[in-house]
């Protein structure tokens, strides 16, 4: 009796400490989350009490009569591959050079994790100075001519500019990661695999790559769900231009809510397309990783 006692005081003293931080999620997630669930099936402009049940309209026209937001699609899944594969490469390669460092770590770690600590949106306007000012500038008084390029005026160098900068801000999170790892693999099977005679890439290849997968799960997890719903990084940088070019899905669904018509009930049936879409990926991509750990 005492011990269900005990149990219950424990619980409703954890429940007394989770309740507020609980109450707030609800209130400022989760109903605002179920709210544009139900704006999605109507008209509403954000403003007007009175709207329309119109189903799902919005999601049909979204899908089959608004070409912008399907070719913001198709940008979002170029830059989402694009950010997966070199983001989750130079955070690897960042971490294994630094793991293989006798002295200077802390140094590097510091220094690489910087423009993670750093608003995005502050990043992109000081990415934004150095493409249109200093580059320019360089190539004007040095040999580096190359460096003279429209880069936000011109889709094919903007897209470059904006990897560039996701690169820069995104990188030292997921080396931090892949650190962490890199260090829980034990010694022993380096110092093993060395007197076997194997070489730097295949001690990596055939010992450090699977000891690490649950790490490259998290960090492909990070960067997919990162990467989909993208938007500080453009929006400072190219505005989505030139024209739409740049445009992702999340830029999108903001101009249609509060820039373009007001149309809030569209913009929550684009932003529901987008997490159905990312939900989706992210459960094929646990499943392929976590079945691939296993096999591993």
């Amino acid at each position: 009796m005492a011990s269900k006692t005990r149990r219950w005081k424990q619980t409703v003293t954890l429940l007394a400490f989770v309740f507020p931080a609980l109450l707030f999620y609800a209130v400022f997630l989760l109903a605002s989350a179920f709210g544009g669930i139900w704006y999605s099936f109507t008209d509403w402009n954000g403003l007007n009490p009175i709207y329309k049940w119109v189903g799902f309209g919005n999601y049909i026209e979204a899908l089959t009569g608004d070409p912008v937001f399907l070719n913001s699609v198709g940008f979002t899944l170029k830059y989402v591959v694009c950010i997966v594969v070199f983001q989750n490469l130079i955070a690897l390669g960042l971490a294994i050079l630094i793991e293989s460092r006798g002295r200077g770590k802390a140094w590097f770690r510091t220094i690489f994790f910087m423009p993670n600590m750093m608003s995005m949106i502050i990043g992109g306007f000081m990415w934004l100075f150095i493409f249109t000012k200093v580059l320019p500038y360089i190539a004007e008084h040095t040999l580096l001519h190359a460096l003279d390029q429209s880069w936000i005026g011109d889709p094919r160098f903007s897209f470059i500019a904006i990897m560039i900068v996701s690169l820069w801000g995104g990188a030292g999170y997921l080396m931090v990661i892949y650190l962490a790892a890199l260090q829980g693999v034990p010694q022993s099977l380096k110092e093993a695999a060395a007197i076997d005679g194997a070489g730097s890439f295949q001690t990596l290849r055939n010992i450090t790559l699977p000891m690490i997968y649950p790490a490259i799960t998290i960090g492909l997890f990070v960067t997919l769900n990162s990467s989909f719903k993208a938007f500080d990084v453009i929006y400072a940088l190219t505005g989505g231009g030139p024209g739409r070019a740049t445009q992702v899905l999340a830029l999108n669904i903001y101009e249609e809510a509060f820039k373009m018509s007001n149309r809030f009930g569209y913009a929550s049936a684009k932003a529901m397309i987008l997490f159905l879409f990312v939900f989706l990926v992210t459960l094929i991509q646990l499943w392929v990783m976590k079945k691939r750990e296993v096999e591993v």
